[in-house]
């Protein structure tokens, strides 16, 4: 049988007694009590200013804080200076004389507001942000997982293919050995044969020279002709000369970089990484980029003559003003508004110059084929930054930290992308997870480079046909190939390359006379036409306006297309 006391569908009973029916309450103490009980729960504890009610009206009896300061004594007041309870005593003293008090029961409502919207605010908005920062912390914890599965399983297959090779090494020298073993026995074999026989022809003529000793026929004496002086040549003594393995020395920290090396991996802590999402507008809305739409049709607002025979680049230095480049060995600053020339630098040894960035600090940077460098322009000074061996510089940009980042080709025959702090080499990206190149070897003087909002690192790989996004680590993440029907119907010619606040990557097609605008993802979103003639460079300055350097008629076009 259930007990009545323990059932879960049994009325509440006394705190004291455990078996009549709960009826009354003690406010103060927080008990519930029959009327029976009443009496014995006062008198246990006299020092208490009791509180009896009926059970329906429980806990309508405030409980006054105790005073700190004064024992026994409940704080009935509020000083709003302070911003604390008070007991009576600490209103008659000298640390509130003076101050704003009132009765604790009217800040109560204002306290339980304030209370009631950082409650709202915590569960409403605080906590689910929490929950996705969580979210988003796992799902990145699962990618790093299989992305680091995935750099074991390259190391691994690299491994092997050394193996291969190595084997492939071994079966060849052992091969080398048993020839020359093979050709040495053979010399020997051949000599050895000549001895035996030589060996059996002297022992026939000792035989012949003892029949003739013992014979009495002189004739046979006499007609016997000894070949002994022929035998008393003896014959060469064939040395072989045997070939030693002579092993390559091996050390352990050049054959570990000669394997491969992992670059640097590193955890940043970025405070501005999460921002707060809520249904309500916030002051520190403002300080997160807004979110902008592509207009339908983009408008030119600006075009702006230069004086190339052939233009090539473009490069804002502000929103008034933009570096350009064309082929020869200068570069030219000119006034946005105005469509003047500014200001004109020619490069340090007078060559072409193929490519040219802003740094963060606005000073001009520039990659220089002929000379394999890349050098800086301060205060109208060129500062070499890097010089290559082997390798020659193409495309050039700055990134959000600071670092340059250089596409540069060898021969034609390779193509790389560095990154440099200052002149020293910090990341090389040049083949995917299987190995393979991830640019093609450029026969033409273009592998224009940017650096997105997400800091993926996008070229613009002309003899591919294709725009190659890696992430900041150098893992390819995809290629876009272009997207069809194209303007003018012909092949994808990626050229100039550049991205705006919405992480969108634009690119030039020189020849469907357009610029391409995909998404961060690589998913196709627009064309921009508006009259291009051979687009060639691009960049956007910081509303988001884009320039186009057009090789067709040397012109820069300002176009507004967000």
């Amino acid at each position: 049988m259930m007990d009545p006391r323990t059932s879960a569908q049994d009325v509440m009973r006394c705190d004291l007694c455990e078996t009549a029916v709960v009826q009354m309450y003690c406010d103060t103490c927080l008990v519930n009590l029959c009327k029976a009980c009443v009496g014995e729960h006062v008198s246990d504890d006299l020092s208490k200013p009791h509180k009896i009610v009926d059970f329906r009206d429980r806990k309508s009896t405030p409980l006054y804080p105790s005073c700190k300061t004064h024992d026994k004594e409940h704080c009935t007041m509020y000083c709003n200076q302070c911003d604390i309870p008070v007991c009576p005593t600490c209103i008659g003293s000298d640390k509130h004389l003076g101050h704003k008090v009132s009765e604790i029961l009217k800040a109560v409502d204002g306290k339980k507001n304030i209370i009631m919207k950082e409650q709202t605010e915590l569960n409403d908005t605080i906590y689910p942000n929490y929950q996705d920062i969580a979210s988003d912390v796992q799902i990145r914890m699962s990618q790093l997982q299989k992305e680091y599965g995935d750099l074991s399983t390259a190391i691994t297959k690299h491994g092997e293919a050394w193996h291969r090779e190595i084997d492939n090494i071994v079966q060849k020298l052992k091969a080398e050995a048993d020839e020359m073993k093979s050709s040495q026995l053979q010399t020997l074999q051949k000599q050895l044969d000549e001895i035996n026989k030589t060996m059996s022809d002297i022992k026939e003529e000792i035989d012949s020279m003892e029949t003739v000793i013992d014979t009495n026929d002189l004739s046979k004496l006499f007609s016997v002709t000894s070949n002994v002086h022929t035998y008393r040549n003896l014959p060469h003594k064939i040395i072989a000369a045997l070939s030693k393995f002579i092993p390559g020395k091996i050390q352990g920290e050049e054959i570990s970089k000669l394997f491969g090396v992992l670059s640097s991996s590193s955890l940043t802590s970025d405070k501005h990484g999460y921002s707060m999402k809520t249904t309500q507008k916030s002051p520190e809305a403002g300080s997160s980029p807004s979110v902008k739409q592509l207009l339908d049709e983009p408008e030119t607002v600006t075009t702006i003559d230069t004086g190339y025979k052939e233009l090539y680049n473009v490069a804002c230095l502000s929103d008034e003003e933009i570096w350009t480049s064309g082929r020869d060995n200068t570069m030219e600053l000119y006034s946005i508004n105005q469509g003047s020339l500014l200001k004109s630098i020619t490069t340090k040894l007078g060559n072409k110059q193929l490519n040219i960035a802003v740094t963060k600090s606005g000073d001009l940077v520039y990659t220089d084929f002929d000379d394999r460098t890349v050098n800086i322009v301060k205060n109208e000074k060129i500062e070499e930054v890097i010089r290559l061996q082997n390798w020659r510089p193409k495309g050039v940009c700055s990134t959000s930290s600071g670092d340059l980042l250089v596409s540069m080709d060898s021969d034609y025959k390779q193509t790389k992308v560095v990154r440099y702090s200052g002149s020293t080499e910090k990341q090389t990206i040049q083949f995917d997870d299987k190995f393979k190149p991830l640019y093609s070897p450029s026969f033409r003087f273009l592998r224009n480079i940017t650096e997105n909002r997400n800091l993926d690192i996008c070229v613009s790989d002309d003899t591919a046909g294709a725009v190659v996004v890696v992430n900041q680590a150098g893992k390819l993440r995809f290629r876009y190939t272009g997207h069809t029907p194209a303007p003018k119907n012909k092949p994808f010619y990626p050229r100039g390359i550049t991205t705006d606040s919405q992480s969108h990557i634009l690119t030039a097609d020189n020849n469907n006379n357009c610029v391409h605008i995909i998404d961060q993802d690589g998913q196709f979103l627009r064309y921009i036409n508006c009259g291009l003639i051979g687009p060639y460079g691009l960049c956007t300055d910081t509303n988001d306006n884009l320039f186009v350097a057009q090789w067709g008629n040397k012109q820069v076009k300002k176009i507004k297309y967000l």
